[in-house]
């Protein structure tokens, strides 16, 4: 490989950027979900032929981190040829949970795969036994259906039968098909582009130039490794439950710095839990490498070459590393995010001028649906204060990179009025630098649905740092009328639940604060 031009790393790594993100903004405005449109629940990346990854668009984490193993799966099992499509959900096969689809496409050069490209979207029903797919579940069966890696395209021929065969298994088939075929776009458009560079530059320095971004981003994660001291750095923290009867769930961690490695060992962590908040090992990779990125600066470009400094030591059937049958709905969206947080407990030992407090820890998962139609969505809360700053507030943090979804879009597709939607005062951590607020929204229902809530930090409150107070923790509850009375009855909902919905009800969803930093002066 020739040296490297500084200028040149810049421009092809804003290049291979600005791929990932034109991909993501033509499956944002060609879908016909609310959750893709509105919250940008999705995210894009490109890969070597080796299935590593050397570009990210700025999209959700929890996605991007687990899509390489999607990618080598399909490249395992899978006899490419040129103008083909591979769709799969299955977490036990490098997937996050079943509502994220991942297609999978490779670009051709000379009849040979010399890259692939791939997005993942958060469909809002892919089947299973509630509307939304997102249910307080016991098994992965329960969850929708599982998608193994199979070609939706073949050269450039959308195959006809797997796709009724996936919509025969939903409850909204057309927002599904809009939502796939606009996957499908983002794929072409991805492939589109990296042929016009190849075109325009030629393959080899296109080639040269990805593969020199995953070796630069070692070499500089390795020597920020260096420069922390070496030793064992231990943290724990809770999640409130299962759902079912688990309680105060540990998830442990130590992390090991040995010069330019890391050994990140969950060992001690809660064996599997009967309900669905397990993860399997992609989602607890993707939190890691998620964790390790906020340690280097900005402007390094964020792929594989992270992960190859670090060793995961993975308990197997255990809480963050689950065996098939278990349920997974919760813990890519609520487990994940305490990943992040006793990861970020253990660093903060290390790096204590790095380190902010606990944001809310969770994403506060909404689903529900009936006849016709079925709705998701997460809810911001407060960030985590820091060092010299203050958290911010209402804002999806750490695993999430998603929207709150604006009234006006959920009145106008669903029967649903919004009551109540503003910041929730005095639910940050108080200290030196305050947490940032939860937030507070009130949904009243005009029909029947079923609803499912996928919730956390409702016990267990986010934590504060060098003395700063811990956020408050999050509410759920619903106002329904009392018979006939015309009176109003508050029922306390737990952090996990599946509940039947009728109409006059009032669901009400108040978000945890982040927590402070340093005591109040």
């Amino acid at each position: 490989m020739k040296k490297m031009d500084a200028i040149e790393i810049t421009v092809f790594k804003n290049i291979f950027q600005s791929i990932c993100d034109e991909m993501g903004k033509i499956l944002q405005y060609s879908a016909f979900s609310p959750n893709i449109k509105e919250r940008k629940d999705f995210s894009c990346a490109l890969f070597t032929a080796g299935a590593e990854s050397f570009a990210f668009g700025t999209h959700i984490p929890v996605h991007l981190g687990a899509m390489p193993l999607s990618v080598k799966t399909t490249l395992a099992e899978i006899d490419f040829e040129k103008g083909d499509m591979v769709l799969l959900n299955d977490p036990f096969r490098g997937g996050t949970h079943l509502p994220d689809l991942t297609l999978v496409a490779p670009v051709f050069q000379d009849n040979k795969i010399v890259f692939f490209v791939a997005n993942r979207a958060h469909h809002s029903d892919v089947g299973g036994m509630f509307a939304g797919s997102m249910p307080l579940s016991t098994e992965i069966f329960q969850e929708g259906i599982i998608i193994p890696p199979v070609k939706i395209l073949k050269k450039d021929t959308l195959d006809r039968e797997i796709l009724q065969m996936i919509l025969a298994n939903v409850r909204t088939p057309e927002e599904r098909e809009g939502d796939l075929l606009a996957q499908v776009a983002a794929n072409k458009r991805g492939i589109r582009r990296i042929g016009e560079n190849i075109e325009k530059y030629g393959f080899d320095t296109i080639d040269n130039y990805a593969k020199y971004l995953i070796d630069y981003t070692e070499r500089l994660f390795k020597s920020l490794i260096a420069e922390i001291p070496d030793g064992e750095y231990r943290f724990t923290d809770f999640l409130d439950d299962d759902g079912f009867s688990e309680k105060d769930i540990p998830i442990k961690v130590c992390v090991k710095i040995r010069k330019d490695k890391i050994v990140i060992d969950f060992t001690g962590s809660h064996p599997q839990v009967k309900g669905g908040i397990n993860t399997n090992d992609a989602v607890t990779y993707s939190a890691a490498l998620y964790v390790l990125t906020t340690l280097l600066d900005e402007n390094v470009p964020i792929n594989s070459g992270i992960m190859r400094a670090v060793e995961l030591a993975l308990p197997p059937d255990s809480i963050v590393n689950a065996s098939k049958p278990r349920g997974l709905a919760g813990g890519n969206v609520e487990t994940s995010q305490r990943i992040v947080d006793v990861l970020l407990g253990a660093f903060a030992a290390a790096l204590p001028e790095k380190i902010p407090a606990a944001s809310q820890g969770t994403m506060n998962n909404i689903t529900f649906g009936g006849t016709g139609f079925s709705y998701y969505e997460t809810l911001g809360g407060g960030s985590g204060a820091g060092p010299s700053f203050d958290g911010e507030s209402a804002v999806h943090t750490n695993m999430t990179n998603s929207l709150n979804t604006p009234v006006e879009a959920l009145e106008i597709d669903f029967p649903v009025e919004m009551e109540h939607y503003c910041l929730r005062k005095g639910s940050g951590g108080r200290g030196n630098f305050n947490g940032g607020e939860g937030l507070c929204r009130s949904y009243k229902f005009l029909q029947d649905a079923h609803l499912s809530i996928l919730s956390e930090r409702r016990t267990n409150r986010p934590y504060g740092l060098s003395g700063g107070e811990p956020g408050k923790a999050g509410e759920n509850s619903l106002l329904r009328r009392a018979g006939g009375t015309g009176k109003k009855r508050k029922i306390t909902l737990g952090s996990k639940v599946n509940f039947e919905i009728e109409a006059g009800d009032v669901l009400t969803i108040k978000t945890p604060g982040g927590g402070g930093y340093g005591k109040k002066k």
